[in-house]
């Protein structure tokens, strides 16, 4: 499973990138998490206000920390 977040590296985007880690780990789900900073490839995957997530190329978030609920199911269903 290939995994981005996306943000320029505030507070708020180590905590997502590690609640994504975390949800990964705790589900069994061998995943690729890489964290996007870079200003442009953020705007173009559509991400408006950060954190974004992204998994396998489907952008299902923007903007706060993800509900830990919801992450689980969008890396299930991923």
């Amino acid at each position: 499973m290939d995994i981005k977040v996306y943000g320029p590296g505030c507070k708020r985007c180590e905590t997502t990138e590690q609640m994504v880690r975390e949800a990964a780990a705790k589900l069994g789900i061998e995943a690729q998490v890489e964290k996007v900073t870079d200003p442009r490839q953020i705007a173009m995957a559509g991400v408006m206000s950060t954190p974004g997530i992204a998994v396998n190329g489907k952008l299902v978030h923007a903007g706060g920390l993800p509900d830990p609920a919801k992450l689980e199911g969008w890396l299930q269903n991923g």
